[in-house]
């Protein structure tokens, strides 16, 4: 019991040293500068900033956010390679587990996972765990000082990847560490998926997404793009073509509409379709890039997720002079992270919180110009543990609008189920899988991410494709 107390005497002492240095705060762009361009808003730290927040790191010796993290980043070992100046170190620690930390430092919610549960977080605020891992990923890349690990002699067997989102990128590091040979089939023209396709870039700038698929490359990780598997091949022909295993990470990425009045007039986008016009095919860079996409003066978003978010401050930057959230519950519901909603009122969107379409109005050439909308209010929990908007009748308006943006969520695209028999899905089209090992109803295929769970994060797509990567090895091993 005396070392028990002694110990909890040393992480106070040690705990209240730690809280004399505030968190550092990340400088950024003025919202009235960089609404009107398309360059990351948070600018990263300085070498000296980032030292002064990793010594903030008290150094537990149970740290609860490794636990946090789901792809079991070592978090207090790069955290204090920043505080004794050895960045170059702290980036190769970074990516022993995480194939994708410059992306992870910019996209993932740390606040939900390693931040949480960061110690210091109880009485203040917690270490910013994702600004250092930015700040290490960064460094690396930017110093060129690149470094490819020792990998083992090839075992002498084929895996193949469907789709090049964080899921798939993940799972295809992984298996190249451990001496498989991995290829990912990607259907679009760039590897990436949502990354490059859904995340706008003042959010993740698409050359540092670039980086690290080309660091996967370096490893040995081969990539098909313009690869549509269920089309120019199924995953039995893949089996056939001498794959030993098959990882699907395909996303969710069929949009979902409202299915209300007037849906079908012009002028009304689904994200996937707004977003991919801009990040993918660069539509924010005309006139260099012609790629056509509507550049309305008022522009509604529906939803309230991190896709609306995104897809409401996009619509800014490409000039709209009135840009509305519209949600149907409050913004204390909202499952966009805080740092969107707070970015996206800095820079002038109007939120229309307890708000819900119910039909779309269209002039004569079948343009949408107006929203006509009900007012809702709060009713009992649903069962996601939000209260449910519940209508308030007689309560309709119109919002005059010229664009809109459906961004309520997506679901699976049914290709490779459709043309894989023996392959379960759910109700809703989704792989079934058992537990967290990626296992689907078909032996030596696996899968992850949102084809798995529905549209989630990043970095737990990332996590299955990790968890998959042991699950998978395991079998191809005899273990």
């Amino acid at each position: 019991m005396k070392n028990t107390s002694v110990d909890g005497m040393e992480t106070e002492e040690k705990k209240s040293k730690k809280e004399k240095i505030p968190r550092q705060q990340m400088p950024e762009q003025t919202p009235g500068v960089r609404v009107k361009n398309f360059d990351e808003v948070p600018l990263g730290y300085s070498e000296e900033t980032a030292v002064l927040e990793a010594k903030r790191c008290i150094q537990c010796k149970k740290p609860g956010c490794i636990a946090g993290c789901p792809v079991d980043v070592k978090i207090p070992e790069f955290i204090q390679a920043i505080t004794d100046g050895k960045f170059l170190e702290a980036a190769h620690i970074l990516k022993e587990t995480n194939s994708l930390p410059a992306v992870c430092g910019r996209v993932c919610p740390q606040e939900e996972q390693c931040e949480k549960v960061c110690i210091l977080g109880k009485k203040g605020d917690p270490v910013a765990i994702g600004r250092l891992e930015r700040f290490a990923a960064d460094y690396e890349r930017k110093t060129g000082q690149i470094s490819i690990p020792d990998l083992p002699a090839p075992n002498g067997k084929k895996i193949a990847v469907i789709g090049a989102g964080p899921s798939g990128l993940t799972i295809a590091g992984d298996l190249v560490k451990l001496g498989y040979a991995a290829t990912i089939f990607e259907g679009l023209h760039k590897a990436g998926g949502v990354l490059v396709y859904g995340i706008p870039e003042f959010r993740l700038p698409k050359a540092i997404v670039e980086a690290e698929v080309d660091y996967l490359k370096k490893l040995g990780v081969k990539i098909e793009t313009n690869a549509v598997i269920g089309r120019i091949a199924t995953i039995d022909e893949l089996f056939a073509e001498g794959y030993d295993a098959v990882y699907i990470a395909v996303g969710a990425g069929a949009p979902v509409f409202m299915n209300i009045p007037g849906e079908n007039l012009s002028g009304i986008y689904s994200a996937n379709e707004y977003l991919t016009r801009s990040n993918l095919m660069k539509a924010y860079l005309f006139p260099e890039y012609d790629t056509p996409i509507v550049r309305g003066r008022n522009v509604a978003v529906i939803g309230g997720g991190n896709v609306a978010m995104d897809s409401v401050r996009t619509a800014l930057r490409l000039g709209a002079e009135n840009a509305y959230i519209i949600y149907r519950r409050t913004e204390v519901e909202m499952p966009a992270r805080k740092e969107e909603v707070h970015h996206a009122h800095e820079e002038g969107v109007q939120f229309k919180l307890l708000t819900n379409p119910v039909e779309y109005i269209g002039d004569e050439k079948a343009w949408v110009t107006g929203m006509k909308c009900i007012r809702m209010e709060l009713g009992e929990p649903d069962a996601s543990g939000r209260r449910s908007p519940v209508p308030i009748e007689g309560s309709e308006f119109v919002i005059d609008v010229d664009a809109v943006v459906v961004a309520v969520g997506t679901m699976a695209n049914p290709i490779v189920p459709a043309t894989t028999p023996g392959l379960e899905t759910n109700r809703r089209g989704y792989i079934v899988v058992k537990g967290e090992s990626g296992e689907t109803t078909r032996p030596g295929i696996y899968a992850g991410g949102d084809i798995v769970t529905g549209a989630a994060t990043v970095i737990l797509a990332m996590g299955a494709g990790k968890q998959a990567a042991r699950a998978m090895h395991a079998y191809l091993s005899g273990k």
